[in-house]
């Protein structure tokens, strides 16, 4: 196993940059919210990428002093916000080079996102609303990232699910968009659920909800098992698959997929702040973090290397038959969420960290180029009706084929290290399902080039689809939507030959990331790594490398070559394109049944419990009953003096005889 340096030094004393950093974007956001009169829509934009901007050069000089300079840990309490008997509730920071490199990822591209939000948003009657609710996710998100306990963790695990809910609804008059945001709200409650069974596990067996703390008493998870459906296993392995079901649901893991691709009822840039930075790499990063834990468990272990490589391959074949541009994007965002979730299954979790960083940037650059060809063609969405694109918008097409060539891996390009690194340390792998997880994720770059390069000809090259009059007045996009594009593309290009060395083998992360001894899978790749520009050269001559050109070379061959073949072999193979275009029927058999089940056990409770058990026997039932009892009784109230003296006598006889029987001993 590479040695991973000890931590010389941990500070308990958070700086005023890192409150900045943190609380800068809330500000920005409650200013943009509740004082848009005063500050208009100039002042909206103006505030929030202020902040934005703040927090992103204060996380770089973070991030120089933790990294570059190798500065000490800050593990500090900033504030307690309630004292239970033994367990305090604290907001605090953990500042390593993990989250170091978590708050340059998401504050850079939610600025990228916010300067480009101006021109894409512009026209829009919720303009401050919008810049409002993407501070307030950043808020959020650097919440957590910058946690030191789960119940922090938690705050801003549930304030970005919360967030997001508000921003794919934004456009709250559309049905469609309504429908996406509270499935998306719905999916990510289910996760969640054994996200909090997972921290009541941690806290029942380590007594404590700080970082530190629980790694310092890990083994007592393992030393004791339990028997959940009469199967022993390890708390360990509970607890663990519990806090994954978590990951699952935030980071669309299969089958608690269904929600992401149906975000895409929100506008364009939040699109590309949850599928890139943010929201969907929450679980990544929760699971990194958590990473002393998981290591106790090959089980779990397996669980995630066996979700992923399920989510890789098969959420990137419902990509090749999607006609939405977005669509298109946002399957390939699910596919490669399946490739970091490998890698944590395979214990690689620097190559897992690693490809969160590039994806970050390739995924938002192919985001905000949707875009831009969206804006460029007056919000037409549909491929099919595109085509000759790269005349009329240069810079869109450029840069989309950079984003593109970093998507499939080719050489050089920043996903090229990081999914060789993740396919290398599958492959290296000796826990059970690696196997499996191996050829899905070699199939998976075949079929990620064939969906990527087809969304390209369609879009760019070819001949054109586009109707008359919307050809007419296609053009660029502005300054404002292009500057972000182009420094998007820099480290889409550059970022995997800087970072591959020390994130891989050069000890990155520190104590950051912990690995049980004997299970580092990059271990035989470390013996050959002689630097980023031999593994470049040795990325042509490698199956992923010729698995890509096949792809890209189909897409040719089907998309611009032969443009009616797809539609024969569609036709063909009509049950594939069935199954495909109905997503496997996840969406029908969640409708079917967990939804109408769900609806009819609520109705049935409704009838039962509530009408006729609450109201009809207990609230009404009763009311009859003293209306019954009142209307037998009134008669007796005659007003006749000799009906109230026959009663006392009656009476009086009656407690005679009670009376008598009690005290006499007959």
């Amino acid at each position: 196993m590479t040695p991973v340096p000890a931590v010389s030094e941990v500070v308990h004393t958070a700086s005023v940059s890192h409150l900045i950093i943190v609380f800068a974007p809330l500000l920005a956001a409650i200013l943009a919210g509740l004082f848009q009169e005063t500050l208009g829509r100039r002042g909206a934009h103006r505030v929030t990428i202020g902040a934005v901007g703040l927090s992103c050069l204060l996380s770089l000089k973070v991030f120089w002093d933790v990294v570059v300079l190798g500065g000490p840990v800050v593990d500090a309490t900033v504030y307690t916000w309630a004292q239970l008997p033994g367990l305090p509730i604290e907001v605090g920071f953990l500042i390593d080079p993990l989250t170091a490199t978590m708050m340059v990822v998401v504050t850079f591209v939610s600025l990228m996102v916010h300067i480009y939000t101006i021109g894409y948003m512009q026209e829009d009657p919720g303009y401050q609303r919008f810049f409002a609710y993407i501070s307030l996710f950043t808020f959020s998100m650097l919440m957590l990232v910058m946690a030191n306990n789960l119940m922090q963790l938690f705050f801003g695990w549930e304030a970005v699910g919360l967030v997001s809910y508000l921003l794919i609804g934004f456009w709250f008059r559309r049905p469609s968009a309504i429908h996406a945001n509270l499935k998306a709200f719905l999916v990510n409650r289910v996760g969640d659920f054994g996200f909090l069974l997972g921290i009541a596990g941690v806290l029942m067996y380590t007594g404590s909800l700080h970082y530190a703390e629980i790694f310092a008493r890990a083994g007592e998870l393992t030393a004791t098992e339990v028997a959940p459906f009469g199967v022993p296993i390890t708390v360990a392995t509970l607890v663990c698959i519990c806090l994954f079901i978590g990951a699952m649901g935030k980071s669309a893991q299969v089958p608690l997929h269904v929600w992401l691709p149906d975000s895409m009822e929100g506008p364009t840039p939040i699109s590309a702040l949850i599928h890139a930075a943010t929201m969907v790499t929450a679980g990544i990063f929760m699971v990194a973090r958590l990473s002393p834990l998981f290591e106790l468990s090959e089980t779990a272990l397996s669980f995630i290397l066996v979700i992923g490589a399920t989510t890789t391959l098969f959420m990137g074949l419902l990509g090749v038959v999607q006609h939405d541009i977005k669509r298109v994007v946002a399957y390939s965002t699910l596919s490669q969420l399946g490739y970091m979730t490998v890698a944590l299954g395979a214990s690689a979790y620097g190559a897992a960290i690693f490809h969160l960083v590039t994806h970050a940037f390739f995924k938002a650059l192919l985001f905000l180029a949707a875009g831009s060809v969206i804006i460029g063609l007056h919000h037409e969405q549909d491929m099919r009706r595109m085509g000759g694109l790269w005349r009329v918008m240069p810079i869109t097409w450029a840069t989309s084929v950079v984003g593109t060539l970093a998507l499939v891996g080719f050489p050089g390009f920043a996903g090229f290290y990081s999914k060789d690194a993740i396919i290398e340390a599958v492959q290296a792998s000796p826990l059970w399902g690696s196997d499996y997880a191996a050829f899905a994720v070699l199939a998976s770059v075949f079929v990620t080039s064939l969906y990527s390069f087809r969304l390209l000809f369609l879009v760019f090259h070819g001949h054109s689809r586009v109707d008359h009059h919307t050809l007419e007045h296609a053009h660029e996009s502005p300054a404002v939507v292009t500057w972000p594009l182009i420094l998007l593309a820099v480290p889409s290009v550059i970022a995997g030959a800087v970072l591959a060395e020390p994130m891989l083998f050069g000890g990155y992360f520190g104590a950051a990331l912990h690995v049980a001894d004997g299970r580092e899978p990059l271990h035989e790749l470390a013996h050959h790594w002689h630097g980023w520009f031999s593994f470049l050269l040795h990325g042509f001559t490698t199956a992923p490398f010729w698995l890509m050109v096949g792809g890209a070379v189909l897409a040719w061959f089907l998309f611009l070559a032969q443009p009616q073949l797809p539609g024969r072999i569609a036709a063909g193979l009509w049950p594939v394109d069935r199954l495909l275009n109905e997503k496997y029927g996840f969406d029908r058999f969640n409708e079917a049944v967990l939804a109408r089940g769900t609806h009819a056990m609520g109705t049935g409770l409704w009838g039962v419990g509530d009408v006729f058990v609450i109201d009809g026997l207990l609230v009404n039932g009763s009311a009859r009953v003293v209306n019954f009892v009142a209307s037998v009784v009134r008669h007796v109230q005659s007003g006749f003096l000799y009906h109230y003296a026959f009663a006392m006598i009656i009476g009086l006889l009656l407690l005679l005889v009670v009376f008598g029987r009690v005290t006499t001993p007959f």
